[in-house]
């Protein structure tokens, strides 16, 4: 009966003490779990997990499959934006901003926060799915792939009372607070990247610019004003959310459009009117401003931003750094459904963006931090 009282998160919080308390020793049911699926289970993330490409592949194709598991859409459309914030690097504007180094470094940091996600998610889907065929829960097998026990908790609780907005919101707080210590607290990436790449993060570049196009040129989405906060990122996510599903007939919209539109890596995936994979330029010859209001003046060329397998070759990574990020109960709080419909419009903003970026490529200005060296 208490527990039946026991609110959403009060329910989560007491399995939580409750898993804290006991040690990590691997049980019997994991010591005589079949080692051909956890085989199994690996390879098809390794295999998944090649590139941006194959990964934002592999979550919609799971979402379809698995339309309850809201997090495999929300992550698909996010990951295109980082496949488009990789492409930028090698396209027509920042290839005139950043030199070559400097595109490179950026391209790890994207990339490695990238694989680190997949890496760690897509074995719980596989789990999940696992879990459908046997009839019975088997997320107490997580331990096997170093998830988190917050989110075994949490997978446990969705089994029970399937909330997919609380699996999708814990989903979005464990990968935020997974890259927390890997990526953004790591010093080569602190040293190398946030510290030199601030101002551009924050007031030239379009990486903190998440967007979700839909047919035609509507565009909805959000803008990270706070990239090293863990929290801000996290009410970024609800707020993604709210956009993509508490209002129904965009996220259809969004979804028959993701359906119809193959990531490419490429920016013409969602306006082909302005972008194009194909360079259409020619080496020394310099362009006049082409943008007007987000639309090509008559007769311009398009902007180039090129597919994803023409721009970077696939990288080797590194094993994922070990350890739980979960040390604090307080950690549930953010899962509070506290954000209502969003109506997202960004058009307008990430339209002054490119502006910007274009008239500073133009005149080959050096951002700020650049003059300081």
């Amino acid at each position: 009966m208490r527990n039946r009282q026991n609110s959403p998160l009060e329910t989560i919080r007491q399995e939580l003490r409750k898993r804290k308390k006991h040690t990590q020793a691997l049980s019997k049911e994991l010591a005589l779990f079949d080692h051909n699926l956890l085989n199994k289970i690996k390879w098809m993330t390794r295999e998944r997990n090649l590139n941006n490409l194959t990964r934002t592949k592999a979550y919609l194709e799971f979402y379809l499959r698995h339309p309850e598991v809201h997090w495999a859409f929300l992550g698909h459309m996010v990951s295109r934006n980082g496949g488009w914030n990789m492409t930028d690097l090698k396209g027509e504007f920042l290839t005139k901003l950043l030199s070559e180094k400097e595109q490179e470094t950026f391209f790890h940091f994207l990339e490695r926060g990238n694989w680190l996600i997949f890496q760690d998610v897509y074995p719980q889907f596989l789990l999940y799915e696992e879990s459908l065929k046997q009839n019975r829960p088997l997320f107490d097998l997580m331990p096997l792939f170093n998830v988190s026990i917050f989110m075994e908790t949490v997978w446990n609780y969705f089994w029970r009372v399937r909330d997919s907005y609380i699996l999708c919101i814990a989903l979005v707080i464990n990968e935020q607070s997974y890259l927390e210590r890997r990526v953004i607290q790591n010093p080569h990436y602190q040293k190398e990247v946030l510290s030199k790449f601030e101002f551009q993060l924050q007031d030239w570049l379009s990486f903190n610019q998440i967007l979700f196009p839909s047919e035609g040129e509507n565009l909805k989405g959000q803008t990270l004003h706070q990239f090293r906060s863990l929290h801000e990122r996290i009410l970024l996510g609800k707020r993604l959310y709210a956009i993509l599903f508490k209002n129904k007939d965009f996220h259809a919209q969004a979804l028959d459009w993701a359906k119809r539109h193959p990531h490419t890596g490429s920016r013409r995936d969602y306006w082909p009117h302005l972008f194009h994979y194909v360079n259409e330029g020619l080496p020394g010859i310099t362009y006049p401003l082409r943008l007007k209001s987000c639309r090509l003046r008559k007769g311009a060329r398009k902007i180039y931003s090129p597919k994803l397998e023409h721009a970077w070759k696939n990288v080797s990574h590194s094993e994922a750094e070990p350890g739980d990020w979960f040390q604090d109960l307080n950690a549930v709080d953010d899962l509070e459904d506290d954000i209502e419909t969003m109506d997202g419009e960004i058009k307008s903003e990430y339209c002054k963006t490119l502006g910007r970026l274009e008239v500073a490529a133009l005149a080959q200005k050096t951002i700020p931090f650049l003059e300081s060296k």
